[in-house]
């Protein structure tokens, strides 16, 4: 009868616990890293700000231009008024019209 006599290696022991290891740093760095991570969220809530403070600066210009508008309505405006403004502002006029440019006031 044959009998083998092993010895006890320590490279077994390590195997298990290498390999556990592995598994927990692999899935912790998709933890912090990953698209649903945590570092992630971070950056979306940097983002979620960001955003809102275009949103507020978008929404005052918004309600600046419904005042405007509002002030264009029929009886706040004199028709020739809203003609010239939009001739100003389109750079237009007519054929028989004559326009006479000047530099703009420089401020100081």
């Amino acid at each position: 009868m044959w009998t083998r006599q092993h010895r006890s290696r320590n490279l077994g022991r390590l195997i298990l616990p290498s390999v556990t290891a592995l598994f927990l740093s692999y899935f912790g760095f998709h933890a912090w890293h990953g698209e649903y991570g945590i570092y992630s969220k971070y950056t979306l809530e940097e983002r979620t700000a960001e955003l809102q403070k275009q949103l507020s600066t978008v929404h005052q210009q918004r309600v600046a231009l419904e005042t405007r508008v509002r002030l264009l309505q029929d009886g706040t405006l004199h028709r020739d008024i809203l003609d010239e403004q939009a001739r100003r502002a389109l750079n237009l006029a007519h054929a028989d019209e004559l326009v006479i440019l000047r530099a703009p006031a420089q401020q100081q």
